[in-house]
């Protein structure tokens, strides 16, 4: 049987006006000014009194003049505001991006918490990737471990990463419902569903699908708490998996594995892909919708995607996902290449 071609699908402009924010972010030092004007409330106070002078900000926002000027100077360059005449007002395409504000300031947060781990230990990320997963902060914050025993620190330390997973997610999730059709979907298991987001998001969209997440017992405890007062709640269940991850629940039409088969070494990959073979109804569809490869292309990577690179030897190519799945016995194997701020598979697979 033939190989099946890897179709580049680029994100529709509507559904990608997200990544506007990222124009913010494309260095530390004009990232890290606009999280400190958001954390002084100086965006807010521009929002609330646009075209204002600078003794009034100042007065406003408790500044001394010296450190407003170097402030207000760095977010102009950073295409954050403009001053004219004297005042000064925030340019019209951050106003853009602060209609997805959740997101901005959960990237500006995520990438400030992991910049030390670049800045200190990119050569050992190159070069002793052993010792970087040793003693790089981000393996602190994502910390599996603790997502099992329901304690006051451990549910804030999962609500954390939970967090910025959660927010990306609700965006990147668009793109997926945009490039599958799941109209034929009615019962839908998501393995590390984290939140579930990504099926309220497709839930919303799919009035006739009833979705089971599985994952850690305290995820899912954050899960239903995030999911608790949308519409579709009552269609969507959390199911907390224990350490044994032998099998899978059965009875669905419809397995997704979303962002979560990178975290998971290549002998574990393709268990899981065995346990969903396993576990799906006849004629029912594997979705996997997951990062690629990282490629730097003709620009350098932003700042914006430092959390990212630094797992860059996690993201697969199609072919490392195609070729178990033909093995299992999965057919009908259709990949889409969506690029978004970084290239996403989007692969299908009907058992």
């Amino acid at each position: 049987m033939m190989a099946a071609s890897p179709q580049p699908v680029r994100g529709s402009r509507s559904n990608a006006d997200y990544l506007c924010v990222d124009e913010f972010m494309r260095d530390l030092v004009g990232a890290r000014a606009l999280q400190s004007a958001l954390e002084l409330g100086l965006v807010d106070d521009l929002l609330q009194n646009p075209s204002a002078d600078f003794h009034s900000i100042a007065a406003r926002c408790r500044l001394e003049p010296r450190a407003l000027h170097l402030m207000l100077g760095m977010l102009r360059a950073n295409r954050v505001l403009e001053e004219r005449g004297g005042r000064f007002e925030l340019t019209e395409p951050f106003r853009m991006a602060l209609k997805y504000r959740d997101l901005l300031e959960a990237k500006l947060d995520f990438a400030a918490l992991v910049a030390a781990d670049f800045a200190e230990m990119f050569t050992a990320l190159l070069a002793e990737p052993d010792r970087f997963f040793e003693r790089a902060r981000i393996f602190d914050l994502f910390s599996y471990d603790r997502c099992f025993d329901s304690t006051p620190d451990n549910l804030a330390l999962t609500r954390r990463w939970m967090r910025f997973t959660t927010t990306l997610t609700k965006y990147e999730a668009q793109a997926c419902i945009d490039h599958y059709d799941f109209s034929a979907c009615r019962r839908l298991l998501d393995v590390g569903g984290n939140s579930g987001e990504f099926v309220l998001r497709i839930c919303k969209a799919n009035p006739q699908i009833r979705a089971t997440i599985l994952d850690l017992p305290l995820v899912c405890e954050i899960g239903r708490e995030h999911v608790t007062g949308e519409p579709e709640a009552a269609r969507i269940d959390f199911v907390g998996a224990g350490e044994d991850r032998a099998i899978l629940p059965s009875g669905f039409d419809t397995i997704c594995f979303k962002s979560m088969l990178h975290d998971w070494p290549d002998k574990e990959m393709q268990e899981f892909l065995e346990r969903a073979y396993l576990a799906l109804d006849s004629g029912g569809k594997l979705l996997i919708f997951e990062r690629g490869i990282l490629e730097t292309g003709t620009g350098q990577i932003p700042y914006s995607l430092i959390p990212i690179m630094l797992f860059f030897r996690s993201y697969r190519s199609p072919a490392e996902y195609e070729t178990p799945l033909r093995r299992i016995g999965f057919r009908e194997i259709t990949i889409r290449i969506i690029e978004l701020e970084m290239p996403f598979m989007l692969i299908t697979a009907m058992k």
